[in-house]
């Protein structure tokens, strides 16, 4: 696979601030999904009965067949468990997000005009709570499009939110391509929102959670009480607050649903968090399209200047074949194994790079180290040094030695040379002319292996400052 497309990167040891609102040291946003009526039903024109998120411990489908206690189970939800969420957040003024599934709208008006009154975000949840995984591209696209209209049929607007949930992995590249979302939740994996690009198109993603969510009381590894959820909330909010206080803000979705966090056992537990959270100061309580307006106006979407991993094979290699100098075939063989996403920064090409160089026999690591300059030395005094090694001599002053510098330089690269075969090669910018001099005279007295390990992690050091000069780490 030359490109692996997984993004396992992300910001990377130093995430943005994202300058919450009044400096607040922590997002916490509620999301209550809405899915009943919107289930696997064969009401619904669907194959089988849902088996998915409700009381029933081992549920499986029934192909063909009704399933009178699943659908009481998803029914109450919508007759007890929505208006008691709904009692809640509107007294204790908690914006909510819906992710509201289209058919399950449409069979709920007196629902839809709550959320409507209440001014809660309500975003899409596709067209039917079903699984994606199977759909063709062309299957999940059309129901995209479909929940989009009955969406605007029942609220009077489109949606610009999304979150399938059940999602294909062609999911979020489609509901990028309708164009008309700004944000897609259909991703777990940061505690902040982040710029996504499809086809040269930007698109917001506010990653969900499914670890601060109801739905673990519907599932074997779960919560068994809602002070568990509690807990588990309340520790989770806690992090992020210490975090925040450090300065780095981060973002907590809470997931609800109204058949599973309704129940009266358990909403009390929803209840102290909400209680617990109002009592610290610095605390945005947003909903999610907030969020992403927030996020756009802090954090606009800007174009690298140079991505690795979008560049032809000729272009990677004549902009990085030089990084390792005059071994272009190290930027041809990781052109040709393995890169991703992570590869895009200056410590993740360096690594892509560094491998080849490393897995390489020491007869092609010797040429790399033969192919180096020596430091002021006559390549230098003629002025054909390549531009690189020329800015990193310029770096430590070795472009303006006095004649008795450049007589010391040139007796040192001599004997070193003679010694071990290669050049004395050093990461300049890590050093002063002094420090070079010094390490000159302390690396001769090495033996041929050592030196020769000791002059590739140089070339592996040098390549790096390279990279880091022209890409962001």
């Amino acid at each position: 696979m030359p490109y692996y497309p997984r993004n396992m990167h992300g910001y990377g040891q130093h995430p943005p601030n994202p300058r919450w609102p009044n400096d607040a040291y922590v997002a916490v946003q509620f999301v209550l999904n809405y899915e009943e009526g919107g289930e696997n039903n064969i009401l619904h024109g669907d194959a089988a009965s849902e088996a998915f998120l409700s009381e029933i411990v081992g549920a499986a489908q029934w192909p063909g067949l009704r399933h009178w206690n699943m659908e009481s189970i998803y029914e109450y939800g919508a007759r007890a468990g929505f208006w008691r969420l709904h009692r809640l957040f509107t007294e204790k003024n908690i914006p909510v997000t819906i992710y509201a599934v289209a058919t399950a709208l449409m069979r709920s008006p007196a629902q839809v005009n709550a959320m409507i009154d209440a001014g809660w975000e309500i975003a899409s949840h596709g067209y039917k709570w079903v699984e994606h995984k199977d759909m063709s591209e062309e299957v999940e696209s059309q129901q995209i499009n479909e929940a989009i209209r009955l969406h605007t049929l029942a609220i009077g607007q489109r949606p610009t939110g999304w979150y399938t949930g059940r999602c294909s992995v062609n999911t979020v590249n489609l509901v990028s391509e309708e164009g008309g979302f700004e944000y897609i939740s259909d991703t777990y994996d940061d505690d902040l929102p982040y710029w996504y690009e499809y086809k040269d198109k930007a698109q917001l993603i506010i990653p969900y959670t499914l670890d601060a969510n109801d739905m673990r009381f519907a599932t074997p590894q779960g919560f068994n009480c809602g002070e568990q959820f509690y807990t588990y909330l309340k520790d989770s909010f806690d992090s992020l607050y210490e975090e925040g206080k450090k300065g780095s803000p981060k973002m907590m979705t809470i997931g609800l649903h109204c058949r599973l966090i309704g129940r009266p056992g358990r909403i009390a537990s929803l209840v102290r968090f909400i209680d617990y959270i109002k009592n610290h100061e610095k605390v945005w309580i947003p909903t999610r399209i907030d969020i992403a307006r927030h996020w756009k106006k802090t954090y606009p979407y800007v174009k690298p200047d140079l991505i690795p991993t979008k560049l032809d094979r000729k272009t990677f290699v004549d902009r990085f074949g030089s990084i390792f100098e005059h071994s272009s075939w190290i930027a041809e063989r990781a052109f040709d194994a393995e890169l991703a996403p992570a590869s895009n920064t200056a410590s993740g090409l360096h690594f892509a790079l560094r491998t080849q160089f490393r897995a390489a026999s020491d007869n092609d690591r010797l040429k790399v180290l033969v192919a180096h300059p020596d430091l002021a030395g006559k390549l230098a005094a003629a002025k054909i040094l390549t531009a690189e090694s020329t800015n990193e001599q310029a770096s430590a002053g070795l472009d303006m030695l006095t004649n008795e510098e450049r007589m010391i330089f040139t007796e040192l690269n001599d004997k070193y040379t003679k010694k071990f075969g290669f050049p004395f090669i050093i990461a300049v910018k890590d050093n002063t002319k002094a420090s070079i001099l010094e390490a000159f005279k302390r690396r001769l007295e090495n033996d041929r292996e050592t030196e020769f390990q000791t002059a590739c992690a140089q070339v592996e050091r040098i390549a790096y400052l390279r990279l880091k000069a022209i890409l962001p780490d």
